[in-house]
């Protein structure tokens, strides 16, 4: 079981550094003025959700794994669970966000989004604590 927590655990930190760079991404495509720095920035962003997206379900399945193995139960795990349901809300809307960049739709501001940057980061905050801690 320790291979299989190292490997969630890998993923967890790789699909986080995705949701930590693409809304910062997107700072940058609301602020661009040129078509070329737009078009680069929405490739990079392209690219970055097509390469997250496989962590995240890693991370997921390897997380699903231990569950499993262990028989974890508990308080805290069932508050961490609805967290990390969160989190792939998160993904998912990011992805409607980069199609609506690729439409030229977008309708939030460089501020929004430098907002919008901080949820994932609060919510790996309540999750550590929820695992390590174990309030409940």
């Amino acid at each position: 079981m320790f291979w299989i927590k190292a490997f969630h655990i890998i993923f967890v930190i790789s699909w986080f550094a995705g949701l930590f760079y693409l809304p910062r991404i997107y700072v940058n495509l609301a602020m661009a003025t040129h078509d070329v720095e737009r078009e680069r920035l929405l490739l990079m962003a392209h690219k970055l959700y097509r390469f997250m997206t496989p962590l995240g379900v890693l991370a997921l399945a390897f997380g699903s794994w231990l569950w499993l193995g262990y028989g974890i139960h508990g308080g805290w795990l069932h508050a961490k669970l609805m967290l990390v349901l969160v989190l792939v809300g998160y993904h998912f809307y990011c992805g409607r966000l980069l199609a609506a960049f690729k439409r030229g739709s977008n309708t939030h501001s460089h501020v929004w989004y430098r907002w919008f940057n901080e949820l994932p980061v609060l919510v790996m905050m309540a999750i550590v604590i929820l695992v390590v801690v174990r309030p409940f």
